[in-house]
């Protein structure tokens, strides 16, 4: 099975945002039907009595309309009803997909999704500090809407990052100086780079434009997850592992490391 696969306008298969599967999408243009005059809209709420009234019904293809919407309707609220005339009007760009594997709809307008909010598309790492885990949850939550809104939140996430790994917090590039100083492994330092570039100018007038550019967005909060690994989780991993030596080697190694002389 491959990894997530972020829906994409007009692709034939990703990842369903409703139950996560990789599946094959089916493609709908949409249409509206106006109410008769004096009517109004109304919603569709599925009941088991409504389950009860349809197959009541005497006429077999009715039946099985009814049936097989309340169906529908029971495992997702946005679904169809067959009707047996055509819409009045075709929307433009506005358009639905459908998942092959739960049979939920995705809403899409232009090349973007409306339905479902995703609530978070990225997830943060299991260590993160959790004054930082806020803003790159709210991150994950805007990244669909604001590319840009969510690169401008993974960038306050390393500023915040910066004190905890012991640093001032004030000027992201003098603090990624003071880390390089300390021996900062060099992929870290670019990750932290990229983040802090890309993320600045997200806000502010630059060469990089990220009001639709989600990919770019999504792979700032990967660099965030990527640096709170390397920086925060690996270090007390390794850490908890070493602890666990038996007490004998671990006092072998500390004999073996003091300096000559201080016996």
């Amino acid at each position: 099975m491959p990894d997530k696969v972020e829906p994409k306008f007009g692709a034939e298969r990703f990842s369903c945002p409703h139950c996560g599967a990789f599946a094959q999408q089916t493609w709908f243009r949409l249409g509206m039907v106006n109410f008769d005059r004096g009517k109004k809209p109304s919603l569709s709420e599925y009941d088991d009595k409504l389950l009860l009234q349809a197959k009541a019904i005497k006429e077999g293809d009715a039946q099985t309309r009814h049936v097989a919407f309340l169906g529908r309707l029971k495992k997702n609220v946005l679904t169809y009803q067959a009707l047996y005339d055509r819409a009045d009007w075709e929307f433009v760009n506005f358009f639905g997909s459908m998942c092959y594997s739960c049979d939920a709809f995705a809403v899409w307008v232009q090349d973007k999704i409306v339905y479902p909010v995703s609530q978070s598309v990225v997830e943060p790492h299991e260590m993160m500090p959790a004054n930082i885990k806020a803003d790159f949850t709210e991150a994950g939550s805007i990244v669909n809407i604001s590319p840009r809104g969510a690169a401008a939140l993974a960038r306050l996430c390393i500023q915040k990052l910066m004190i905890e790994l012991g640093e001032k917090g004030k000027n992201i590039n003098d603090d990624i100086a003071a880390l390089v100083k300390k021996g900062l492994e060099a992929e870290v330092q670019k990750a932290l780079d990229v983040v802090r570039v890309i993320g600045n100018d997200a806000v502010h007038p630059g060469t990089i434009d990220l009001k639709d550019d989600k990919a770019t967005a999504m792979t700032l909060l990967g660099l965030v997850n990527m640096i709170v690994e390397r920086r925060i989780a690996g270090p007390k991993k390794l850490e908890a592992i070493f602890a666990g030596l038996p007490p004998e080697k671990l006092k072998q190694i500390e004999q073996r490391d003091k300096p000559k002389g201080s016996e």
